[in-house]
């Protein structure tokens, strides 16, 4: 007796159903169009800034591992080992503001919602349990009043 194995088809189309996928695409087109905007901050500010201090294109902060470094003009080594720390430096930049972006435009304001919602639930279900426990100690004080009539008797049938 032999169990049929799903198609590739299926397992494939499976696959793409999971709503981690789904996520996954959104998160990626997302971040695809994101690089233009921080692309455009440390073009627009960041390098500016850089600029007062030094040049404004940080690709062409380098330093020479063996002397003499000479660079053509298309970015081809002609001579000498030259060290481009101008072009480090710039990535890590555009991380760093990548990151600060993400995490404050999105992830500090989606995760103070989502506390406040649960903070709302928690006040929620916090006073339906003291109403229910009130309610139920009522409850218990009629019961108790009722015995005790029966017990001193005030039974008037």
């Amino acid at each position: 007796m032999s169990e049929k194995k799903p198609s590739v088809w299926e397992g494939f189309k499976a696959f793409l159903m999971r709503g981690n996928v789904v996520d996954l695409a959104v998160a990626v087109v997302i971040g695809a169009a994101f690089t233009n905007v921080v692309n455009s901050v440390v073009k627009g500010v960041i390098n500016p800034l850089v600029g007062a201090i030094g040049t404004k294109n940080l690709d062409s902060y380098s330093s020479c591992l063996k002397d003499p470094c000479k660079v053509s003009a298309d970015g081809t080594v002609l001579s000498g080992i030259p060290i481009r720390w101008g072009t480090v430096l710039g990535a890590t930049l555009s991380f760093v503001i990548t990151a600060a972006v993400v995490y404050f435009l999105m992830v500090l304001p989606m995760s103070k919602y989502l506390a406040r919602m649960e903070a709302r639930r928690k006040a929620k279900e916090g006073t339906h349990e003291v109403i229910e426990v009130t309610e139920l100690e009522v409850l218990k004080e009629i019961r108790d009043a009722l015995v005790a009539q029966r017990g001193s008797g005030h039974d008037e049938r």
